[in-house]
């Protein structure tokens, strides 16, 4: 007599989803499209101008009715968790509504004056009550006074950072490089410029020029490429370093061969991260690059301009003609910031190391 044994019904996926308790798919979009409607109707009721108020309370009651509504029909654990998850995606949009609102305000504002004349031709001879004029000067300059900077501060960095995480090892030396690389991460733009003022023009008698400001950004360059740099190296798995020695390889060729290159993407990243920061420094460039309304393409002799000093000088003169070319300039700047981070993630990406198939 033969049996024949049972296994248990597994319930299927259907009547799963029916007894489950959870919220369907849209309740975030509805819930915040009635924010926003909840929202507006505040605001008009209680007169509230700021439209950024306004997306405040939205925030608020996003927060509020995800809570409530996950805390009826899913439970009190699910509702925090909940809660958690939407307080993190409301601060996430909210960090990036100045990103937005600065791209916005100044496309708005600067996208009148961009034309091939704006890019190829100077100030010389504009006054700030004429139209016309351009930013060229200003742009030929900074790209010379930042690859200044980058041809000094890129090699020296890189080195330094080697030296800290393959050398170091606890030597005296490598701890009191890596307290004064964090004193001068803290170093305020314009004591860089004091500083190469004091000794590179009135005690050595140098003159005002750009190659004077590409010393001031290489200061203010050089903490951000060895911090960078140094994490990068850190990053990478030290079997790589242990089989390139095992075989015989000397330790500076396992560093320029194993080491570098396996880094490459994040140490680019990092020069160019050091770039944007450098790129914008105004202080410096008006203490020792003086200012021009001429293109100067010699950044070792007679005075030159900078994008950033271009965007003060336009703005400060105060006229619509002068605040319009700064809106300009400044879109100019953002511009080649984005420019510079597209070219370093392509140089990146393709100096990366591949893998095998």
């Amino acid at each position: 007599m033969s049996t024949t044994t049972t296994s248990p019904r597994r319930p299927s996926p259907l009547s799963s989803t029916l007894t489950e308790r959870r919220l369907p798919r849209w309740t975030p979009l509805a819930t915040l499209l009635g924010a926003i409607v909840l929202a507006v109707v505040v605001g008009m009721v209680f007169s509230i101008q700021s439209k950024l108020q306004w997306a405040l309370l939205a925030a608020i009651f996003f927060v509020l009715g995800q809570y409530l509504l996950a805390r009826l029909v899913e439970g009190r654990r699910q509702a925090k968790n909940g809660l958690i998850t939407s307080l993190v995606w409301v601060a996430f949009m909210l960090a990036l509504l100045p990103l937005f609102g600065l791209l916005y305000y100044t496309i708005s504002k600067g996208i009148g004056v961009i034309s091939v004349d704006f890019l190829t031709h100077s100030m010389n001879e504009i006054s700030p009550n004429q139209t016309g004029g351009g930013v060229y000067h200003a742009l030929i300059a900074t790209l010379e006074q930042v690859a200044l900077a980058t041809l000094f501060a890129a090699p020296i960095g890189i080195l330094t950072a080697v030296y800290l995480v393959e050398y170091g090892n606890g030597r005296w030396l490598a701890k009191a490089v890596s307290f004064f690389v964090d004193v001068m991460t803290g170093v305020p733009s314009i004591v860089a410029g004091l500083f190469i003022l004091t000794f590179w023009i009135m005690i050595l008698n140098m003159q005002y020029t750009g190659f004077a400001g590409s010393l001031a950004l290489t200061i203010l360059m050089l903490p951000v490429v060895v911090r960078s740099t140094e994490e990068m190296l850190k990053l990478v798995p030290n079997e790589l370093r242990e089989a390139s020695l095992a075989l015989g390889v000397p330790k500076w060729l396992t560093v320029v061969r194993v080491v570098l290159p396996t880094a490459i993407g994040g140490i680019t990243t990092g020069v160019m991260l050091a770039i944007a920061r450098i790129i914008g420094e105004t202080a410096p460039m008006l203490m020792l690059v003086f200012g021009t309304d001429l293109i100067n393409t010699n950044p070792f002799k007679g005075p030159q301009s900078s994008l950033p000093l271009y965007v003060y000088q336009q703005y400060s003169a105060g006229t619509p003609a002068s605040q319009a070319r700064a809106w300009g300039g400044a879109l100019v700047l953002i511009a080649l910031v984005m420019l510079l981070n597209l070219v370093a993630r392509g140089i990146a990406r393709w100096k990366a190391p591949k893998a095998s198939r």
